[in-house]
């Protein structure tokens, strides 16, 4: 049996978030070098890397961390 879950202000379907992937990129550069949702998981491997050379960004480009 399934249930609908209804959000308390209306009848609408409740809908999970949408997940939030962020980027890993090396600085100044576009390109992608690694995305994944896991934010514990991109901060520890940015701060195993050398330092002032790598940004950790969100889905929407906002600057979150650098190594």
């Amino acid at each position: 049996m399934s249930r609908a879950f209804v959000k308390e202000d209306g009848p609408t379907r409740w809908e999970p978030p949408v997940s939030t992937a962020y980027q890993l990129r090396q600085k100044g550069d576009p390109e992608v070098l690694h995305e994944g949702d896991d934010l514990l998981e991109l901060l520890h491997w940015l701060g195993g890397r050398e330092r002032d050379r790598y940004e950790l960004r969100d889905r929407d480009g906002q600057l979150l961390a650098r190594s």
